[in-house]
């Protein structure tokens, strides 16, 4: 899964790539995007670490996508080489530069529209190509026709202005569209990069009012902070008036944008943190894990990491009743810890 880094050129972008991630943005992949792996902090995967002192640990991770930044000149051509690059992502993070004399709210409006039209252009071309199949009674067209009733409602959607990651789909409408990797469809969260930790939160309230998600942070002095030494960051992250790191928070936010939980394995050689997509069964966490696990599925031992960490050990939560044997329909729950029963 990649988590596309979206938003108009001099947006921060950039900085906030290389803030989470912790690599240097590349300037030759400006025009293509650069791919970078951020860490996902967990206070649960760092108590199993403790609790177990494994010999291999392995945290979440998950793929930032720095993307072409957009023009605001709607007329420059290469917005649409842009564009069909950000259609990678699976979900997107919009920075936008919430400086001085910025409109943060015009901005996410604006970048809204780009991507409704760009969807828009992406429906109506496959319209025309179906009608005209349609026309020449070619042998598929009844096909053509049931996709047709099926994405011609969401051209009139976009026509209406509706962004379509708030509208449920239909099972057949998903299969219909899913090669189009519509952008309004990915799920969003926005990035406000302001000047300073002290900001005006006028924008955070309306974008927050008009149903967006919104993290704001000022990613340039966080950048700076990051990279003293650590003995010098307390004092000077003190001095910017910077109270606590934002680079957790942010990295948890992201996550949360993706609709994934978080599952884990532990014991003395590794402590490993899974990521698994919400409303996932036991069978697919064990095949998260490895595909012999799931062919020779026969039960999962689970048992929550709070418990764990409170109890102490596997034998104190069974003597308490904690740990459940479940089947492979079982739907795992965020910070569950389970063992695969195997016959492989």
């Amino acid at each position: 899964m990649k988590i596309g880094l979206v938003g108009y050129q001099g947006s921060g972008k950039s900085i906030a790539f290389e803030l989470l991630t912790g690599t240097h943005p590349d300037a030759a992949k400006a025009h293509s995007g650069q791919v970078g792996v951020a860490v996902l902090p967990d206070p649960r995967f760092d108590g199993l670490v403790k609790l177990f002192n494994p010999k291999k640990v392995s945290p979440a991770r998950f793929e930032l996508f720095d993307t072409p930044g957009l023009s605001r000149d709607h007329g420059d051509s290469g917005n649409s080489q842009r564009i069909s690059v950000v259609r990678e992502a699976t979900a997107l993070v919009h920075v936008i530069g919430a400086y001085a004399g910025s409109d943060a709210v015009a901005d996410a409006a604006s970048f809204e529209d780009d991507l409704m039209l760009a969807d828009l252009q992406v429906i109506t071309s496959r319209i025309q190509r179906l009608n005209s199949s349609i026309g020449k009674n070619r042998p598929d067209k009844e096909q053509c026709q049931i996709e047709l009733r099926l994405i011609q409602p969401i051209e009139d959607m976009l026509n209406a202005g509706q962004l379509l990651r708030n509208v449920e789909f239909t099972d057949d409408q998903e299969k219909a569209t899913r090669s189009f990797s519509l952008l309004t469809r990915k799920q969003q969260l926005i990035l406000l990069n302001t000047a300073e930790p002290k900001f005006d939160e006028a924008a955070v309230d309306e974008l927050t009012r008009r149903g967006y998600r919104v993290v704001a942070a000022p990613l340039g002095l966080e950048l700076e902070v990051l990279a003293l030494d650590e003995a010098e960051r307390a004092d000077f992250a003190a001095e910017l008036g910077l109270t606590e790191p934002s680079r957790n928070r942010l990295l948890r936010a992201i996550f949360e944008v993706t609709d994934q939980i978080t599952f884990f394995t532990s014991d003395e050689k590794e402590v490993h943190a899974w990521l698994l997509k919400r409303n996932s069964t036991a069978l697919d966490a064990a095949a998260a894990i490895h595909t012999d696990l799931a062919r020779g599925f026969i039960r999962a031992e689970v048992m929550a990491v709070d418990d764990l960490l409170r109890l102490g050990s596997e034998r104190e939560l069974k003597a308490a009743n904690l740990v459940h044997v479940v089947g492979k329909e079982h739907i795992v729950q965020d910070g569950d810890e389970i063992v695969i029963r195997s016959g492989v």
